[in-house]
């Protein structure tokens, strides 16, 4: 057997806190790993100090990880380090381990030998199946909306003989389309990836002799990303320790982003609960981000009521202040982030050195056209360009629909989204029909409707609306044309119904297409770039030139792999990554904070995503929100960020005096600039030489009380208005003006002396 090697050098290189983690007795820990304190390396490292140094055999430990890349990636550190294969150690993702128990003890667990994974996609058309088997309708219960509730039950360990009867028409009918769902799956020998994880947890639990083996066999449980962890998961490893296995938990609780997917931070607090005499170690230094980033960083979490707590900090230097650029709009805030950018080209960075993070994914759109502008290369990462989205092509459809009724690729997407009853078959019968008469589908379907069965009337309604659409929208704004196609074919409803984050992306996404179309309007250059050369060829109309402006956009690919390019993606798509440059743009009121986000009362997450948003950043960071962004085709004033007084204003200075439009984000009594940021002409971007440190009243209100002794983001109460949420504070005593998110009558501006508010 070929020796174990030295690890013990390699542990002298760890600081302090790391080797405390690493080389400490096999007990119960809990490791707080703050943003860019080397986790990873801890838990290698831990993992090669057990088998070289405590003489674990590897067959005794489990290690989970979240993706299928980091389970790789830390299989093959751990062999480097004590340079000795690992194979029979079990490492991977929950979903892998919890398949290779089951393929083990298939039996044992109820399921076929070959029993097959659903994907996603399968899964959702097997509970279509499902719903129209017991004769309800898939208008009514949404497959995607319905395989989410059951995909949530099951993360939550229930199944449905769980789920009480409390006399809810609702409820009822989802518990039966689970339990018909389940006998189906079982049938065809089917498993979707949450019943891999419930099956896999109901076999450890239930099964006293497989619960006796894998307690005795896994004594030490190193879990990655335990912030991350869902109930159904926690619960599953809690079996498997039992009373006698150690659990090795690395975490960070303030970066727990994803409640939404089922993420239980509260899981971090439950260990120290269900493990008794769990030691917590905190790893604060942090070898990423300069030391005013991370300042920055830690004011802003510190508002935080409800986490464990650490204060991260470095020895690399202060480092430049956060750059904050108050943009008159979304045009004034990409043209700002675009020069900027070519600032830091032109000084020898790299294009894979920028990133630009954003809350919605609505948002890239405007910055994905001034980046195609100036030439600067990009790419989404991990999405599609904003035409290239389904619900974006889905509304296009409709539109080149109006524009030309010969559009068989349009006229395919849109005859059955949202779905209309036109089956696969009658679509089949078109096709046939326009090919033999040698016509688009549209006239097919025209001039042969009634030989499309019981899909005829449905068809020929189809017809109906398109004609209806375009009667109405003659003459009309083509951003109006948008919004009333998007509002009379049913798409805003038929992406409501997702549920959830998707949903909510897609309607931004909607949103921000009638805005793309009221951009269009009042600006010559991209009605330019869409119109001929040919001075001879007629001047193309409103439609038909915003239509070959989207294919041209969705024409100019993306930076391929490899290439140097920026970076765009959300927030939440930016955890576990880090560039020297970040840009987070759009730190507005109702978008950062997101108003959904206000309204359901989940600001600590918010501001968790924000932080994790501020630590993605190594060397430079600018932080911009817009004075005005048009939203749903319609220009809207904004504030700051509640987040952003929650920044220590040491930390920042703004590159230009804001435009005066809004003083409430700060409370700043200073005389009111009448600079305007290229409204039209997409402004200046800011000039460096205008930076000015933040208005120390930005700090003023930092977690405190405001005016009247009420608190950012607390709940209060209008005798007129009803319940809402405080966003900001401008001003001092009875003068003040105080903004509040009203829940039935939106954002509202008062005089705090006359505004009657109750605190609740």
């Amino acid at each position: 057997m070929q020796p174990l090697a030295d690890i013990t050098p390699l542990v002298a290189s760890l600081n302090p806190a790391q080797k405390e983690a690493v080389t400490a007795p096999p007990e119960h820990r809990l490791v707080l790993a703050g943003a860019g304190s080397g986790k990873t390396r801890v838990l290698v490292h831990r993992i090669a100090w057990l088998i070289a140094v405590e003489g674990v055999s590897p067959l005794s430990i489990l290690a989970v990880t979240f993706t299928n890349k980091a389970a790789s990636e830390m299989r093959g550190r751990i062999e480097q380090l004590i340079n000795v294969p690992i194979r029979s150690m079990w490492v991977g993702t929950f979903h892998g381990i919890a398949h290779r128990m089951l393929r083990l003890h298939w039996k044992e667990a109820g399921l076929a030998q070959n029993f097959q994974i659903l994907d996603a996609d399968d899964q959702v058309r097997l509970v279509k199946r499902v719903i129209r088997s017991l004769d309800l309708s898939d208008e009514q219960w949404p497959p995607k909306m319905v395989t989410g509730w059951i995909n949530a039950q099951k993360e939550e360990a229930r199944r449905p003989q769980h789920l009480a009867d409390l006399g809810d028409f609702t409820q009822r009918q989802y518990v039966r389309i689970y339990t018909a769902y389940e006998q189906a799956c079982a049938q065809s020998g089917m498993v979707d990836f949450a019943e891999l994880l419930l099956r896999a947890f109901e076999l450890s639990r239930d099964v006293p002799e497989i619960q006796a083996h894998y307690r005795r066999r896994f004594r030490h449980i190193l879990v990655d990303e335990f912030q991350d962890t869902n109930t159904l998961q926690y619960l599953w490893l809690k079996v498997l320790a039992g009373d006698q296995g150690t659990m090795f938990a690395v975490g960070d609780d303030d970066q727990s982003i994803y409640s939404w997917r089922g993420a239980r931070v509260e899981n971090m607090v439950r260990l120290e609960k269900d493990f008794p005499g769990t030691e917590v170690v905190r790893l604060e230094q942090n070898y990423r981000s300069t030391g005013t980033i991370l300042k920055a960083a830690n004011g802003l979490i510190a508002k935080n009521t409800n986490r464990l707590g650490k204060n991260l900090w470095t020895d690399s230097g202060e480092g430049e202040q956060i750059q904050l650029y108050a943009a008159f709009n979304e045009y004034d805030e990409a043209e700002f982030v675009a020069n900027r950018m070519r600032e830091h080209i032109e000084g020898r960075s790299r294009h894979s050195d920028l990133a630009i993070l954003y809350r919605s994914n609505a948002q890239s759109r405007v910055l994905e056209e001034i980046l195609i502008r100036a030439r600067i290369p990009y790419r989404i990462y991990g999405g599609l360009r904003f035409f290239e989205r389904q619900e974006i092509k889905d509304a296009l459809a409709y539109l080149r629909l109006l524009h030309n009724r010969d559009d068989d690729t349009s006229f395919e997407r849109a005859v059955n989204t949202p779905a209309r009853g036109i089956g696969a078959t009658s679509m089949e019968r078109l096709r046939e029909i326009a090919r033999a008469s040698s016509v688009s589908l549209w006239m097919a379907a025209k001039n042969a409707a009634a030989q499309l069965g019981r899909s005829a009337g449905n068809v020929t309604q189809f017809l109906k609306l398109i004609d209806d659409l375009q009667h109405e929208t003659r003459d009309m704004e083509l951003s109006k044309v948008t919004e009333l196609v998007i509002a009379r074919t049913g798409l805003r409803e038929h992406y409501r119904k997702e549920k959830g984050e998707q949903a909510e992306a897609r309607l931004e996404n909607l949103d921000e297409l009638i805005s793309a179309a009221r951009s269009f309007e009042t600006d010559p250059a991209a009605r330019a770039a869409a119109a001929s050369e040919n001075p001879d060829e007629p001047v193309l109309d409103p439609l038909t030139a915003f239509l070959t402006h989207a294919a041209l956009e969705s024409g100019e690919e993306q930076a391929g792999p490899g290439e140097d390019c920026v970076q765009l993606m959300t927030l939440h798509a930016a955890k576990g990554l880090e560039f020297p440059v970040v840009f987070i743009v759009g730190v507005e009121n109702g978008l950062f904070p997101s108003m959904r986000a206000v309204d359901e009362g989940n600001l600590e997450e918010e501001r968790r995503l924000f932080y994790v948003g501020i630590t993605r950043a190594r060397r430079k960071l600018y932080l911009s929100y817009a004075e005005i962004r048009r939203v749903h085709g319609v220009e809207q004033i904004g504030a700051p960020s509640m987040f952003l007084k929650e920044v220590p204003s040491e930390c920042v200075v703004e590159t230009r005096p804001r435009a005066g439009i809004l003083r409430p984000g700060f409370g700043s009594r200073e005389p009111q600039s009448s600079y305007r940021g290229g409204y039209g002409g997409y402004g200046s971007g800011g000039a460096p030489g205008a930076a000015r440190p933040l208005p120390r009243s930005i700090a003023a209100s930092s977690g405190g009380l405001g005016p009247g002794g009420f608190r950012l983001g607390q709940r209060v109460e209008h005798p007129k208005f009803g319940e809402g949420t405080i966003l900001s504070f401008d001003g001092d005593g009875d003068r003040a003006q105080i903004e509040v998110k009203f829940r039935d009558a939106g954002v509202k501006r008062l005089v705090l002396g006359f505004a009657n508010l109750r605190g609740l």
